[in-house]
């Protein structure tokens, strides 16, 4: 059935001598055609270059956390109910890769004591930051923005199609409607 439908579809586009078939229609039969081809082409060739782009930034900044960023002890300076949500934020006092002394609140497991300690991912400078990009990361990120590029092509081709049918339609219109006011008399009588 859908390979019917198909087949249907195609022969709408393919140029005929029918009679009924106007200009117009022939043109917005090739305006389909050639916006199918561009999306054929470009989609993929958008979804490579945007995807090649992205793991491209997105590798460098993960490459540039991986060499400076580092997992150091903090000491807990307070304790965590047993109850307390998993994210529960605590004081707790690390020291930098720079060697100065920092505190701040730190993500802490329910039951935490204080003076447990536990590891925290610090930046270059010894401030809080989450553990840096992985690899496996930044190729689900580049594969989305290659798919987020591919929908963006057919939805600018979409858009562009619903225009110019739009615009073959009113032209279309316009022509029944010059062929009707010179038919009208001849069916109704009228003059």
């Amino acid at each position: 059935m859908i390979l019917a439908r198909a087949a249907r579809a195609a022969r709408g586009l393919w140029p005929d001598r029918n009679p009924l078939r106007r200009t117009v229609d022939r043109v917005e039969a090739a305006v389909i055609g050639g916006l199918v081809v561009v999306f054929l082409a470009g989609a993929p060739l958008a979804a490579l270059a945007t995807g090649h782009a992205v793991y491209r930034i997105w590798s460098r900044t993960a490459h540039a956390q991986q060499a400076t960023w580092r997992q150091v002890p903090a000491v807990l300076l307070a304790a965590v109910s047993p109850s307390g949500y998993d994210d529960s934020q605590v004081p707790a006092r690390w020291t930098g890769p720079d060697g100065t002394r920092r505190t701040g609140n730190v993500p802490a497991p329910a039951g935490a004591r204080a003076g447990s300690t536990l590891m925290v991912w610090v930046d270059a400078a010894g401030r809080l930051t989450v553990p840096p990009l992985q690899l496996w990361e930044v190729r689900g990120q580049a594969a989305a923005a290659a798919i987020v590029a591919s929908m963006t092509v057919g939805l600018v081709l979409l858009c562009g199609g619903q225009l110019a049918h739009g615009l073959l339609g009113r032209r279309r219109l316009a022509a029944w409607g010059a062929d009707w006011r010179a038919i009208e008399p001849q069916w109704t009588g009228r003059r």
